[in-house]
């Protein structure tokens, strides 16, 4: 299995396979070498066993939340988080814990998003 291949298996394990197909689907016609770099971005963490990938996505929504405007960021990552074993409270938590350092409106978008990826379950 190539590096491609082993990022695709890890990125659907990940944020499932129906949104990694809709990341492939969004990309392949304009910008296809984006989803490589994605698949590789998987791959490579994966391979480097430091961080679980618990704590990838945990660092992966912290960092879409302080970016602001990253709402479909968030969908696919909290969802993300969800698969790979964090609980809900947990996501609520690491959200809540950016409160003094981005501010109220990132934490109430996320948490909204949030809101609406856990009604889905």
């Amino acid at each position: 299995m190539d590096k491609y291949e082993h990022g695709l298996k890890i990125r659907e394990a990940v944020i499932g396979k129906e949104a990694s197909q809709l990341v492939s689907d969004s990309l392949s016609d304009i910008a296809p070498i984006l989803n490589q770099k994605t698949l590789l971005a998987f791959d490579e963490a994966e391979s480097r066993s430091i961080l679980t990938m618990q704590q990838r996505e945990m660092i992966t929504i912290t960092t879409l939340l302080t970016q602001g405007d990253t709402t479909g960021q968030l969908r696919i990552h909290i969802q993300g988080a969800l698969n790979v074993g964090l609980k809900r409270d947990e996501i609520v938590e690491t959200f809540i814990h950016c409160l003094p350092y981005v501010g109220f409106p990132r934490v109430l978008n996320a948490i909204s998003v949030a809101k609406e990826i856990f009604s889905k379950k």
